[in-house]
């Protein structure tokens, strides 16, 4: 047994002989939910009983072109049941599932498809011109599957499957074998593949999504976070999968506009979101319970640190609170979340139970509490590694501990506080500033939709905070507006974190899981002299 702080977690709950894909699908018709919805989408309602069918022509289809286990097939496909049908399929025969981001240029495409070796690749109509230039480059590439009504002269997902059967005996695979990829979302550079096991999901399922999410069966999940982001998969996949559950699916982008009709429609039980929407949604006042989802009970929202303001603004609105977490790629989903009844906005909560987590300086020495450390995650989901990157595995991961790259510190109440990326942390004047509490700061004053916070050296050299502001729709970005902004912080906050400079912008740089780059600010600053 692996003993966790926060819970101990047995290997051995899951047998060694383990297939994902039996255990998320083929479980649901032995136990009787044959007919019920697994996912709503465009084009209608698909049971589990349906979805198993799919996941089977998959595999079958794989097999029947020489796909064999442990090879890598490629996915840059929308939010449709054909994802899961897919991932699932992939799974269930061995092979091994790399779920891509769909909005990606052709040179992130050229990157990620030459270095996951990719023997098949899938990919949605509407995305395969921006792949079609790299494809031929491919040396490992033998099939390209092009999912929905324009095959673009290429094989038809449709065609693929037509005609093949519906059974297909799971994979020997066992719980530690490779089971699919995710690639990092970028935010510090390039993307890193990142391998995990068939047992991940269990782990992630049961912590998170049963433990601390509280997901029953009956529930409606919609996640804006989109299938293919580690968030978004178990939102959207593994934690309604794990009881049963029901999940909607959006193909296009979730804006605030797209969003607020799925709320409407379909009337989802849970909503898994960021926290940039949620502030969008605000921003709209016409948005509410009433206007949205009427059975809305909880809310999830990870990938940037949720401020205050929002979180206690959006639950009194749309009556509903945000169970704000912490999470990563690399261990899959959340490690660090508050929990239904216990919300505190302004702290990202406690370990979720089997997670273990620790706060270390520079030397590698445990901090005590309310001291600002590094956050390391000793996780029952973590990821075998990157492939291919063994100098950047040295980095991250320190033998069952993986660094996080954020910082924290602990209150006095036991709550973990989020103080910013390590590599966004800076001292002013001896005193370290956390980006995130200025932002936050900032973004409690009614004109100010999002802000970003950077070190910005003054004429002596010394490093003082410069903001980043988008300012709400109507409000007035001048000289006077910038001086108030300057008041309220120095109000909320002590003096020497208060922006010296503030540049109003019509958007912050953001990678498409919706966290702020930062480091670009760095960049355009340092450019800019």
């Amino acid at each position: 047994m692996t003993t966790f702080a926060n819970g101990d977690v047995d290997e051995n709950e899951i047998p060694r002989e383990f297939n994902a894909a039996s255990y998320y699908i083929d479980r649901h018709l032995a136990e009787g939910r044959g007919d019920k919805a697994a996912f709503i989408d465009a084009a209608g309602s698909h049971s589990y009983a349906a979805l198993a069918a799919a996941a089977n022509r998959v595999a079958n289809a794989l097999t029947g072109i020489g796909v064999r286990p442990e090879a890598r097939v490629a996915m840059i496909m929308l939010d449709t049941v054909a994802f899961p049908a897919t991932f699932f399929g992939a799974i269930k025969a061995g092979i091994v599932p790399v779920a891509i981001n769909t909005l990606l240029t052709t040179d992130h495409y050229r990157y990620i498809l030459g270095d996951c070796r990719a023997q098949v690749l899938f990919v949605s109509d509407v995305l395969y011109d921006t792949v079609a230039p790299v494809i031929d480059e491919l040396d490992r590439l033998e099939h390209v599957v092009v999912v929905g009504s324009d095959d673009k002269g290429r094989t038809g997902f449709d065609a693929l499957v037509a005609g093949a059967s519906e059974h297909f005996e799971p994979a020997a695979t066992t719980r530690n074998d490779a089971c699919f990829w995710l690639y990092s979302s970028g935010s510090t550079g390039n993307p890193k593949g990142v391998v995990h096991r068939h047992a991940n999901l269990y782990w992630t399922g049961k912590l998170y999504g049963r433990g601390v999410l509280g997901i029953e069966t009956d529930d409606v999940v919609y996640s804006a976070a989109k299938l293919f982001f580690a968030y978004g998969l178990g939102n959207g996949m593994t934690f309604p999968m794990e009881v049963g559950a029901t999940t909607v699916l959006l193909a296009g982008r979730p804006s605030p506009d797209a969003v607020m009709d799925i709320l409407k429609t379909h009337q989802p039980t849970i909503f898994c979101g960021v926290p940039t929407l949620y502030a969008a949604m605000l921003a709209n006042p016409e948005y509410d319970r009433a206007s949205g989802s009427q059975r809305l009970r909880r809310c999830i929202s990870a990938g940037e640190a949720l401020p205050e303001e929002i979180g206690k603004s959006f639950e009194k609105r749309f009556g509903a609170e945000i169970l704000d977490g912490v999470g990563s790629t690399e261990m899959l989903h959340i490690y660090l979340s508050n929990r239904a009844g216990d919300v505190h906005y302004g702290c990202s909560g406690v370990p979720v139970p089997g997670y273990q987590l620790k706060l270390v300086n520079e030397n590698g020495e445990q901090v005590p509490r309310g001291e600002i450390g590094e956050l390391l995650v000793n996780a029952p989901s973590a990821c075998d590694g990157y492939f291919n990157q063994r100098e950047k595995n040295h980095r991250t991961f320190v033998g069952p501990w993986a660094f996080s790259g954020d910082k924290y510190y602990v209150n006095d109440d036991g709550y973990y506080v989020y103080c910013g990326r390590s590599d966004d942390m800076f001292k002013s004047g001896g005193n370290w500033v956390s980006p995130f509490e200025v932002e936050s700061a900032l973004i409690a004053h009614e004109t100010v939709l999002e802000a970003a916070v950077i070190p910005h050296a003054d004429d002596s050299g010394n490093l003082k905070p410069k903001a980043y502001v988008v300012l709400k729709a109507g409000a007035a970005a001048d000289p006077s507006a910038a001086e108030s902004l300057k008041e309220f912080v120095k109000q909320h906050l002590e003096l020497w974190k208060y922006p010296r400079w503030i540049e109003f912008v019509d958007e912050l740089p953001k990678t498409a899981t919706g966290k702020i780059q930062r480091f670009r600010l760095r960049e355009a600053d340092r450019a800019d002299g």
